[in-house]
């Protein structure tokens, strides 16, 4: 490939030197004139011809340095010495993206996810003795058993290791159908919420003390009052104080698994679809939708690993597919007039000086806007090798991710065209989203790799584009 050659020319011109050899030539044709005495004049002399034949060369030479738009072409972005370098992406979140993809688990396994940025597994239940292992966010553990209401008996998920964990930093996850169960499993049990708890003979603060039980101890009593307890304590029975009891649960992520969030691209580079677009968002406003962006799910997918967060009923994602210089400034001017803010998936080779340019695209995220990626060349996936697709991925997110210095988390396959194959090398990559063309309004939390979509035409009407959002037909 022909390197470019930039029509600006640095460090030497012809011109300032053209100047220079003028101004020299008249000082040595003047230099030595005094009123007293005159030299013979020199043979040399300039002619109003030299100086032209001087500055016609000039311009031939400039001529020749130069290199024209028709001659470059389009220029590009990739130079020949970067072909051959590994494109660097963030991968680290590529767990993080995993966990979040994963289901919920059944009611049998007692499984939990390490909540905390990271949490030490100790040989015994105590802060003091020796880590035998070191877990970090989203790690999992088989529970073997709750010591007491500080800490847990747990197993690595390698079966190999077991350990004694803090149990606030631990969580387990559960749909909300599950809650309920999971809830009543441990119903009627209670922890000492003092530094200890005197057991007594009988339900009197005078009554005999027949022992006590530690800050934190689990306790399950056999009736209550609203004064005392009554409980099994060393193969007889006792009484403590209901006071100092508060009833135990471990941490529950409750998190939604089944989504009803339709997703409508909108292809712009169709006459008509941008109009469609503007009428629909008019009918969107008007009936109290909430639109979404890509990146507000995403964060709501985030948030969910802590808290128990849904996306609200009356959402919808829009997506805009077929970017291009010709078609931006309409679909601009339609955002702005609405004040709703959408996904634009960027097919990153239509960007550069004549195509969509930087500008553009920062000027969508500074409006509010999310930008993620449509792929490279807009080549179906499907028909790429493993390299090849992996290649056109990250070609993409890295352009985008280093034009907006935001997370590139999605992906929409160009042409819809996804599989197994496909899903696997964009996880690979980083992304914690995908965007096919399957027409569905509800997907399940694994499939967030391949998350069904509806392609809007120029001819869905409002009631059309209404009655799919609703749940209530199809395009």
């Amino acid at each position: 490939m022909n390197h470019y050659r930039s029509t600006r020319r640095s460090g030497v011109s012809v011109r300032p030197f053209l100047a220079f050899l003028l101004i020299a030539s008249f000082g040595i044709l003047f230099a030595g004139c005094t009123p007293d005495t005159v030299e013979p004049s020199e043979e040399f002399t300039f002619t109003a011809q030299d100086v032209s034949k001087l500055m016609e060369l000039a311009g031939e030479k400039e001529k020749e340095d130069l290199t024209t738009d028709e001659e470059l072409g389009d220029i590009r972005l990739d130079l020949p010495e970067m072909e051959e370098e590994e494109v660097v992406l963030d991968v680290s979140m590529t767990d993080t993206y995993a966990a979040i993809r994963s289901g919920p688990l059944t009611s049998g396994d007692d499984v939990y996810r390490v909540t905390n940025e990271f949490l030490n597994v100790r040989a015994e239940p105590r802060v003091t003795s020796a880590t035998v292992r070191k877990l970090v966010r989203g790690d999992i553990v088989h529970l073997q058993e709750f010591i007491d209401a500080a800490w847990a008996k747990v197993r690595m998920i390698d079966e190999k290791t077991e350990g004694y964990v803090a149990q606030r930093y631990i969580a387990k996850l559960v749909s909300e159908d599950r809650l309920a169960l999971e809830k009543e499993a441990l119903k009627g049990t209670y922890f000492v919420d003092f530094s200890f708890l005197n057991v007594r003979k009988d339900p009197d603060a005078e009554s005999e003390k027949i022992g006590e039980l530690p800050g934190q101890a689990l306790v399950k009593p056999l009736s209550m009052d609203g004064v005392w307890a009554r409980i099994p304590f060393e193969g007889r029975e006792g009484y403590v104080a209901t006071q100092y009891l508060s009833p135990f649960l471990p941490n529950y992520l409750v998190r939604q698994d089944t989504f009803h969030l339709p997703v409508l691209l909108y292809p712009v580079d169709e006459e008509g679809v941008s109009g469609a677009l503007a009428r629909h968002i008019d009918r969107f406003v008007q009936e109290g939708m909430h639109v979404l962006t890509i990146r507000d799910f995403y964060d709501l997918l985030l948030a969910q690993e802590d808290r128990d967060v849904r996306v609200s009923p009356s959402s919808l994602i829009i997506g805009i597919t077929g970017l291009n210089d010709k078609n931006i400034g309409e679909v601009s001017d339609v955002l702005n007039s609405s004040r709703v803010t959408v996904t634009f998936f960027v097919q990153t080779d239509r960007i550069g000086l004549r195509g969509v340019t930087e500008k553009n695209i920062l000027t969508l995220l500074a409006n509010g806007h999310d930008i993620e990626s449509a792929g490279h060349t807009g080549d179906d996936l499907r028909s790429l090798t493993n390299a090849q697709l992996q290649l056109e991925l990250r070609q993409s997110r890295q352009i985008l991710e280093a034009m907006t210095k935001r997370t590139v988390s999605a992906v929409a396959y160009p042409r819809g065209g996804v599989n197994s194959r496909v899903a696997e090398q964009a996880e690979a990559v980083g992304y914690l989203l995908g965007v096919g063309m399957a027409p569905d309004k509800m997907f399940t939390r694994d499939q967030l790799l391949r998350i069904p979509s509806f392609i809007v035409t120029p001819s869905t009407s409002g009631d059309d584009v209404m009655t799919l959002v609703r749940g209530e037909g199809d395009l």
